[in-house]
């Protein structure tokens, strides 16, 4: 059985994910979405920048004939190349396994090694900006199985990072272990008649091919990791106790769970709360709600905002602003669209414009990112902090109000599953963050406009999500509010 860098890769991310690779009926996976062909696109462009400075060598083999593409990359070792572009290298793990190795670069450098007076170290181009342990875990795979192809063992390997001037030096001593053990963990789990439990984590799962594979079995089990606040140390300790079950975990008192580790009293506080709202499929206020303050008023003009980001381009091409006069019974959106890089400052300037004209008008949001930008675009573009310290203290995020004062029937406190719980439904149904960045990109590749209606639509749909939260955060507590009020009368 082969064992490559890519199964290893996924294995760190999730155990799960190669068994199914292997094993798994593939039917059940999803195409590459928009998201996913974007990074490998990105990728390979990232490694052809670097590349293109090199004067290298490839190994020439039939496709998928890794015996030929390994002798032929012994070949170009044995002639002392200074660069070998995805070369192959062989070797054997515990008899029954092959490790393939194929490292984006083999650098060579002055040494000892069976060829002579050389050796090579394996550098991996990844799109990543810091070395994270996988990337890490990777090059050591290389650097192993190298050891045994140029027999020398290595100290050092390399790595070649986004918008880094230099090689990033990975210390092998220390994470060639942590690697070997890695594989030892990866052929217990192929080696098993079962997939390891799925463990959905959100992030992680969601450019996976098996997500709503793994997902329906999640719902159909009511797996608790579906839990706002599961992660995967609160999951050990929850099993630990034997809290395996949405109602277990619903009838459990808090004091049970706030010394262990990843909780703490307010931590277990809600995540009880938050598993009585979805097993009993209500929303339900969190403790000492009424304590604290919130925003649950109705101002006679509200602005809510939402952009839309390019992170690869460092441009917020796309600001939104829904104007809601409730006095007029009347709303307008507002989209300022950059169709080039260049015009940003001229969509930064209509925003403040905009804004400008309804000094008393409370800017609603959703999560960070807008107050973080407007700063951001400020010191940019050299407005006054007299200017922007105004707009700051009218930006009002609806999450941070929703989730410290009510627990949800949902799975996720991402804007969309909250919204779609109450009702909302965006116009472009598969439409996210994510895909517009690759719909931008594609409108700079190939001047589409359609490409842009779609980005503005979801921009302005994103907007009135933001509105039907609020709306509706500010209707609950109106009414439990009243509840409480009768029932002390």
């Amino acid at each position: 059985m082969l064992i490559n860098a890519q199964l290893l890769l996924q294995f760190q991310r999730c155990q799960r994910r190669p068994f199914l690779d292997i094993y798994g009926d593939y039917q059940q996976r999803e195409v590459p979405n928009e998201l996913a062909l974007k990074i490998q696109q990105d990728k390979m462009l990232h490694h052809q920048r670097i590349v293109k400075k090199l004067c290298y060598y490839e190994p020439d083999y039939p496709p998928k004939d890794w015996t030929a593409g390994a002798a032929a990359t012994i070949s170009l070792m044995q002639q002392g190349v200074s660069y070998i572009r995805r070369g192959v290298l062989l070797t054997t793990y515990r008899e029954k396994y092959t490790l393939l190795s194929r490292p984006d670069l083999l650098v060579k450098q002055p040494g000892e090694s069976r060829f002579g007076a050389w050796n090579y170290v394996p550098v991996d181009i990844e799109l990543g900006k810091r070395p994270k342990q996988e990337y890490q875990v990777l090059v050591a795979f290389h650097a192993e199985v190298l050891a045994t192809v140029q027999d020398v063992t290595l100290s050092k390997a390399g790595l070649i990072l986004r918008d880094k001037d230099q090689t990033y030096v990975v210390d092998l001593d220390k994470w060639t272990p942590q690697m070997l053990n890695i594989l030892d963990e990866y052929t217990q789990v192929v080696e098993s008649v079962d997939a390891p439990e799925i463990f959905i984590s959100r992030q992680k799962c969601s450019l996976c091919p098996w997500y709503n594979y793994c997902h329906d079995i999640a719902q159909a089990q009511e797996h608790l990791s579906l839990l706002p606040g599961v992660t995967p140390i609160r999951y050990t300790q929850l099993q630990n106790l034997a809290i395996t079950s949405l109602e277990s975990l619903a009838h459990t008192h808090p004091s049970t769970l706030e010394n262990l580790t990843g909780f703490d009293r307010g931590v277990a506080a809600k995540l009880v709360i938050q598993a009585q709202s979805v097993f009993t499929k209500q929303p339900l206020i969190l403790a000492n709600s009424f304590s604290q303050e919130y925003l649950t008023f109705t101002a006679p003009i509200e602005l809510y905002f939402d952009i839309e980001a390019q992170p690869d381009l460092n441009l917020n091409y796309l600001l939104g602003v829904l104007v809601v006069d409730r006095v007029a019974q009347n709303e307008q959106f507002y989209s300022f669209l950059a169709e080039t890089p260049e015009q940003e400052q001229l969509i930064w300037q209509q925003f403040l414009n905009l804004v400008n004209q309804y000094p008393q008008a409370p800017i609603y949001h959703f999560c960070a990112y807008e107050v973080d930008t407007v700063k951001n675009l400020g010191k940019l573009y050299r407005t006054p902090h007299s200017q922007i310290r105004p707009i700051l203290s009218r930006f009002i995020d609806i999450y941070e109000q929703l989730i410290q004062s009510v627990a949800l029937p949902i799975d996720s406190y991402a804007l969309k599953a909250i919204a779609r719980w109450l009702g909302f439904a965006w116009r472009e149904q598969e439409a996210n963050g994510a895909k517009c960045i690759y719909w931008y990109d594609k409108w700079l590749e190939t001047g589409d406009r359609s490409l842009l209606t779609i980005i503005q639509d979801y921009n302005e749909d994103d907007c009135r999500a933001t509105r039907t939260v609020k709306d509706w955060l500010v209707s609950f507590f109106k009414d439990q509010s009243n509840n409480i009020n009768l029932s002390q009368s």
